[in-house]
């Protein structure tokens, strides 16, 4: 076999190598015109090599941020180093169709895409390849596993009866919101609330009936408070709520609302109806209070004022009850 037949054959043997490879090869005039469209983008674009050969990227591809590639390329041609994009950066250069099965939910095939410089024999850079990843199937595992991880430290910070947050986490924000007072002096309540005589419908009707008395009261707490207040489970059948950048009578207000409400309300549960009431107590923080503990126990106390005045009422820490 000659030396020319030896070269043909590798050519022959190079070209069939780079159309067939699983990954998507691009080559780029200086002025963005395609010259190589490999067996990968002409699968995943529908398109074929004569079709795109000498037309420009921009116009067949209108997907592709024009001003965000140049900026991209000319570094290439100008520096004659590589650069790189990755799907957390964005998610795709090419728009194409996920044909994968294992991560067949995606919408589109996820990227990665080496950009190249290819030099003339005199050094010049000429033309820029462009190498592109499908990396589908790592973007939607990472991503699964970040949805994961986000319910896992939900489920984490959250009671399970009731939907609020448990006590690790609410005491936790309560700190948090001690020491932002510590440096701006702002408004902020503390509100305790106590379901009256629970422990006479759990003996009376069940545990099951009083589990849905607790479910009834959380769903109403989260109607009541607003995005930015901490509301939570603190024991058995108390909850807190932190109404911050809250003044103690704006702090009176909710409570009553809310204490006015949960009083017309009835608990279903199969064939049995339970009315019930609850007392609250409210403490906003002032220079008296040393730390979070013990804003906890004025509001506590203020509660059991409530308690002591004949229940189904509000009592402002530490003022008589209103």
């Amino acid at each position: 076999m000659s030396l020319e037949t030896e070269q043909i054959n590798e050519l022959h043997w190079l070209m069939e190598m780079l159309h067939t490879i699983d990954v998507g090869l691009v080559v780029l005039d200086r002025e963005y015109n395609i010259q190589i469209w490999n067996g990968f983008m002409e699968n995943h674009s529908g398109l074929l090599p004569r079709e795109v050969k000498g037309k420009g990227v921009f116009n067949l591809f209108d997907e592709i941020p024009k001003d965000w590639f140049i900026r991209k390329a000319e570094s290439v041609f100008l520096l004659k180093n590589k650069a790189f994009t990755i799907w957390e950066q964005r998610p795709y250069l090419f728009r194409f169709q996920n044909y994968r099965p294992i991560t067949g939910t995606a919408d589109f095939m996820y990227q990665n895409t080496t950009f190249i410089p290819l030099m003339s024999a005199t050094g010049v850079v000429t033309h820029l390849c462009l190498i592109v990843y499908d990396v589908t199937d790592i973007a939607i595992h990472k991503t699964e596993l970040e949805r994961a991880n986000k319910e896992l430290a939900i489920l984490s910070q959250t009671d399970g009866l009731t939907g609020l947050f448990n006590r690790t986490h609410w005491e936790s924000c309560l700190q948090g919101e001690y020491k932002r007072w510590l440096r701006s002096q702002h408004a902020s309540c503390l509100v305790m609330i106590d379901i009256d005589g629970f422990k006479e419908v759990n003996d009376t009707y069940g545990h099951m009936v009083g589990d849905e008395v607790i479910r009834h009261i959380s769903g109403l707490i989260r109607h009541h408070v607003r995005e930015t207040d901490v509301s939570g489970r603190y024991g058995g059948e108390e909850f807190v709520i932190l109404l911050a950048d809250t003044t103690l009578e704006n702090g009176k207000v909710f409570a009553e609302r809310l204490r006015q409400e949960i009083e017309a309300s009835v608990v279903k549960y199969n064939d049995i109806e339970v009315k019930y009431t609850v007392s609250l107590g409210i403490a906003q923080i002032n220079p008296s209070i040393d730390n979070y503990e013990a804003w906890i126990e004025c509001a506590d106390a203020a509660m059991y004022m409530s308690k002591q005045a004949g229940k189904n009422t509000t009592t402002l820490y530490p003022n008589a009850t209103s």
